[in-house]
């Protein structure tokens, strides 16, 4: 694809002076000595590991997995390690390093098998107490400590492109690879979120609410999960808190392939949504329908439809209910973020997914009582910026991104009393279904 790219667009290489990578959170790769692959990856949302972290975290107990880690060890990529160790045993003996997506899309540039503070911990690898790897962790998991890969700093050489790498993606040999980050963080960086108090947001078909602290923090319950930020460093915490809500956008997606008149697109449905008052005549939808939901202990509930009248509600109540109630879990999830430090005085958001809609990002905007800033970027653009900084471009990364600005601003209205009703409301048939 690279090579397409490049041909395409009429590029000279040489002009390409550092590669950036933003990749898929959690995920477990395991290369042997040869770098071959020794089994297909066990990406984020696969929960096979869910019952070997909860074990750990009785067995290991909560003042070390929370004080330390930040979370349990839950589902996380060292959970899957060791129920490959379990039950894949003759894999697991061929194992050479374990990696995260971007460390094998690093690997595969440059022949190097290294990873970052910030991946080792979103891999639940990393003691933040004591700044060093999780090995109270990977001694309980048995894992051995030569298959940890190297660690190298976010914002340095991981590696230059090969000459083989070279002749298959067309990159220039010799050209370095200097940064790497899990898509939420990345994308968090590309928004400018980069210091304590600092909230970005994404609303695809899950959603996210990240924001940064510098304080060590945690949620008791590990209904948020705190990772060391881009920018985090031995001499300053920058603690990246991710709240997820599985059940988002594939809401309206759904209501778009199921509910809505073939043909209609969602500009469309935004159109009709906004003819239906705040509250949607007393229409609640429930989104949670895209599996265990962390923010209710990753409890199953499924999506739900309450007090559907026939005579009074219509396709656009459905549709209009459907965003409310992605909002309304975006709430319910900040209630959470706020119990351990996150304030947001504004939410920065991209130009795309659920954010497009203004019904929806303006009812957001209202209950949480926060401007929400919309700047006109995406994770690659902040990955390729944030290359720029160990080839001596940019002396930082607040450098490398602080020339962009917000193409549109959402401001709350003071009077929030219609969206806080619809909430309560909303509210009410949430806490009815988890007890």
């Amino acid at each position: 694809m690279t090579k397409k790219l490049i041909s395409e667009n009429n590029i000279n290489v040489k002009q390409i002076l550092s590669v950036g990578i933003g990749y898929q959170m959690h995920g477990l790769v395991l290369v042997d000595k040869n770098h071959c692959v020794v089994r297909p990856s066990i990406i984020w949302c696969d929960s096979r590991a869910s019952e070997i972290g909860d074990t750990a975290l009785k067995d290991l107990g909560s003042a070390y997995c929370l004080g330390h880690l930040l979370n349990s060890p839950g589902n996380f990529t060292a959970s899957k390690l060791k129920w490959v160790k379990d039950n894949e045993p003759e894999l697991f003996e061929k194992v050479h390093k374990w990696m995260l997506p971007g460390d094998f899309i690093a690997m595969k540039f440059t022949n190097e098998i290294n990873s970052t503070v910030s991946g080792y911990s979103e891999g639940i690898f990393w003691d933040f107490k004591n700044n060093s790897p999780a090995t109270k962790l990977t001694k309980y998991y048995g894992i051995p400590p030569e298959m940890m890969p190297d660690i190298v700093d976010t914002f340095s050489v991981h590696g230059r492109v090969t000459s083989g790498a070279s002749e298959l993606c067309g990159l220039a040999a010799g050209t370095p690879v200097t940064y790497r980050a899990g898509d939420q963080p990345n994308n968090a960086m590309a928004l400018k979120v980069l210091h304590s108090g600092d909230v970005a947001a994404t609303g695809g078909t899950s959603g996210v609410v990240y924001g940064v602290t510098d304080k060590l923090d945690y949620d008791d319950q590990s209904r948020v999960n705190g990772f060391a930020h881009v920018n985090h460093s031995k001499n300053q915490n920058s603690i990246g808190q991710l709240l997820c809500i599985n059940g988002c956008g594939i809401l309206y997606a759904w209501m778009r392939k199921n509910v809505a008149t073939p043909g209609m697109n969602y500009n469309v449905m935004e159109d009709t949504v906004k003819n239906i008052a705040v509250g949607s005549d007393g229409l609640i939808i429930l989104p949670f329908g895209n599996g265990g939901e962390r923010i209710l202990n990753d409890k199953m509930v499924g999506a739900r439809i309450d007090n559907l009248q026939f005579n009074l509600h219509t396709q656009a109540h459905l549709m209009r209910a459907s965003l409310e109630g992605i909002v309304f879990s975006f709430v319910y999830g900040m209630d959470i973020l706020k119990s351990i430090g996150i304030q947001p005085n504004t939410i920065k958001v991209g130009n795309d997914n659920l954010f497009l809609s203004e019904t929806f990002t303006n009812s957001m905007a209202n209950l949480l009582q926060c401007n929400i800033e919309m700047y006109d970027t995406t994770g690659a653009v902040g990955a390729a910026k944030a290359s720029t900084v160990a080839i001596g471009t940019y002396d930082t990364i607040e450098e490398a991104i602080d020339v962009m600005k917000p193409i549109k601003i959402f401001e709350y209205k003071s009077d929030n009393s219609q969206y806080i009703e619809a909430y309560q409301r909303w509210l009410v048939q949430l806490i009815k279904l988890i007890n």
